[in-house]
């Protein structure tokens, strides 16, 4: 492999010769070879946008000249693109500032400027990546802004599409399943009457407040810290640099990206980050109940509950011929346990903010991005393969209704706890409805147990008479 010599503050350093980046990458690549996981798309397209920020703001304050300013930009589209991508080589467990990746980036838009300017790639001439890329800016503040824009952009492209395109399904099943009685349950145990309409319902009204939850963090989530460079007090930058970038960066994504209200906060703390990674949390537990809930009524489908037909999508067994499962409902709950994982870690991580500077924040960018990603996809592809096709086993769970002995309950008010309760058990003992039970005993005239122990009528607030 050719190889070229590239230099840093220690020294001189080999790099492949088709490379972008320089010594300080790939000091960091020799250093941190932990994991191979690498920072996600969304935020390398941010770390794209933030230098094309940069560099127009530093134009206009008259910082950095046009003609390294017009290559930078040049070049930050193409890292905001994906087509450097693989010149983003670095691991994920790196320093805890982040400031591999940020010089990373500059190396790469400083060796792609220089090509597009002198047909030379890499180097420090004529752009140099700290003093012309990196102008006005530290890792310090440049990776949290990196983390709030993927985080927001990932949030409104990826996860609150998925969710409220599920909210919409489930609320088609609610109103397609409302004449649909089943039975309750509560302790995994029967319980009352209840539609199978109202069910649905609840379900997308958890899917309705996670939507909420997670647009309720953005407000905190669109604060940037750009403009605080190494300890929030903007040392090195032009009084206006940050909310020009902030406001540039609103306009290219559409968000309401906004300077932070104090830069000491946005550095020391990634609290936004926690509090987002908390809602996810919540949303994957509201997930995963919905996703169980489907499972255990598609359950059987003879010999369980029965009363959802789940789509067919995939053999479930290699020993079982014709055995079908739940498996978009277990890929859902194994994703919200993957979640709440990195919701974990994040919290944790946050603990770090040590006097003026989090020290770990690639994990929690990884890890908030891999959530919001995970999510997003888990969740559209539930949709699509499980909510949007499955069906009420009306006949199921109507039969279910008759045989239970909480039919028993309406009777309570009219006969009396006491007398209800040893119904109950003699049916339980005669294996008989109470229904038959009732008639059999003449506890009331048929007229009555026609009213009382009509199933529809206990799916809503009344006390029979």
């Amino acid at each position: 492999m050719s190889t070229r010599i590239e230099r840093d503050s220690m020294g001189d350093l080999e790099v492949p010769a088709d490379a972008y980046y320089g010594a300080q990458t790939a000091r960091a690549r020799d250093n941190f070879p932990i994991s191979g996981i690498r920072f996600p798309r969304h935020f390398i397209a941010a770390m794209g946008a933030i230098k094309h920020a940069a560099a127009t703001s530093n134009e206009a304050l008259g910082l950095v000249d046009a003609e390294r300013a017009d290559a930078i930009r040049r070049a930050a589209e193409e890292v905001i693109a994906g087509e450097l991508d693989d010149q983003f080589i670095l691991d994920i467990f790196q320093t805890g500032s982040g400031t591999s990746t940020n010089m990373n980036t500059n190396e790469v838009i400083a060796g792609r400027a220089n090509e597009l300017l002198t047909g030379k790639r890499g180097g420090r001439e004529p752009v140099h990546p700290n003093d012309h890329v990196n102008y006005g800016q530290s890792s310090n503040d440049t990776i949290p802004t990196a983390i709030h824009v993927s985080v927001a952009v990932s949030v409104q492209e990826v996860l609150l599409p998925a969710l409220r395109e599920f909210h919409g399904v489930l609320e088609d099943k609610a109103r397609a399943w409302h004449d649909v009685v089943k039975i309750g349950r509560t302790h995994l145990m029967d319980a009352t009457p209840i539609r199978m309409g109202q069910e649905a319902a609840g379900w997308a009204r958890q899917v309705e407040l996670s939507i909420a939850r997670v647009e309720g963090c953005l407000p905190r989530v669109c604060e940037l810290a750009q403009g605080g460079t190494a300890v929030g007090t903007g040392l090195n930058t032009h009084p206006e640099f940050g909310g020009r970038v902030a406001g540039l960066l609103a306009e290219r994504f559409g968000l309401p990206f906004v300077e932070a209200t104090d830069h000491v906060e946005a550095q020391a703390s990634k609290d936004a980050c926690a509090e987002l990674a908390g809602q996810l949390a919540t949303v994957a537990t509201s997930l995963m109940k919905i996703a169980n809930d489907i499972r255990w009524m598609s359950s059987g489908p003879r010999c369980g509950l029965g009363e959802i037909q789940l789509p067919s999508i995939q053999p479930g067994s290699s020993i079982m011929p014709g055995k079908v499962n739940p498996v978009m409902c277990e890929s859902l709950m194994m994703i919200g346990a993957q979640v709440m994982g990195h919701a974990n870690t994040v919290q944790i991580s946050n603990t770090h903010g040590n006097l003026d500077l989090n020290v770990m924040m690639p994990v929690i960018a990884r890890a908030l991005l891999e959530s919001i990603s995970i999510l997003g996809r888990g969740v559209s592809e539930f949709t699509a393969r499980a909510a949007r096709g499955m069906e009420a086993n009306a006949e199921k769970a109507e039969g279910y209704v008759a045989w239970s002995l909480s039919m028993v309950t309406s009777l309570a008010p009219v006969i009396g706890y006491d007398k209800a309760s040893k119904i109950a058990k003699r049916a339980i003992d005669e294996k008989k409805t109470v229904r038959d039970l009732c008639e059999e005993l003449d506890v009331l005239p048929a007229a009555d147990l026609d009213r009382i122990l009509d199933p529809a009528t206990m799916t809503a607030p009344g006390i029979p008479s």
